[in-house]
């Protein structure tokens, strides 16, 4: 049996390797220009991983981590008006630094509907945001088992991320963020 994997080594080949998929994507990811770029060889990436497969879900469970960990520092208190809570967290997670991690989130959801056996754990991306949307806009649950209310706060932002990740249309989709914390807050 060979000696275990060094998980301070590890965890330090995860963060940079997750700061490069975040900079360059998915698509076409080879082992060895990452491991080029991470200063290390395809060998110790297998290593340290098992697998690509398994080097690519610790990747994306690091960017969903941070993700979640900075929207919730930046989740603005529950005693604002809705519309106002809604417009920070849309301002926060649709800004040009965070660029880098939606175009990833729908990367990965595109390449998972096409081949869903390569992204088993795409339906816990988007249900992890529940307890944090949830926390943040509890006067409009329903009560604290309220899925329906984050999923509708998801499928909004998301749609309007999409938008304007694809368009480029800051004003029409921030207007339309308006227009829904609106009729959210009636």
């Amino acid at each position: 049996m060979g000696r275990p994997s060094d998980p301070v080594r590890r965890g330090r080949t995860l963060a940079r390797a997750t700061d490069y998929v975040l900079a360059h994507g998915l698509a076409g990811l080879s082992l060895r220009p990452l491991a080029a770029a991470l200063d290390t060889s395809p060998r110790m990436l297998l290593y340290d991983f098992g697998s690509k497969q398994e080097l690519i879900a610790a990747v994306l469970a690091e960017a969903r981590r941070r993700g979640a960990v900075r929207l919730a520092e930046h989740l603005p208190p529950q005693t604002g008006p809705v519309h106002e809570r809604l417009r920070g967290i849309w301002e926060w997670i649709s800004a040009d630094e965070r660029a880098p991690y939606v175009r990833l989130f729908f990367e990965v959801h595109a390449e998972g509907l096409v081949h869903p056996d390569a992204y088993p754990d795409q339906g816990e991306a988007i249900t992890d945001w529940f307890a944090t949307l949830g926390a943040g806009f509890r006067d409009v649950c329903t009560g604290p088992d309220d899925t329906v209310t984050p999923t509708l706060l998801m499928a909004v932002v998301r749609g309007l991320l999409f938008d304007l990740t694809a368009t480029g249309d800051r004003h029409r989709t921030d207007r339309a963020l308006e227009r829904f914390a609106e009729l959210l807050e009636r």
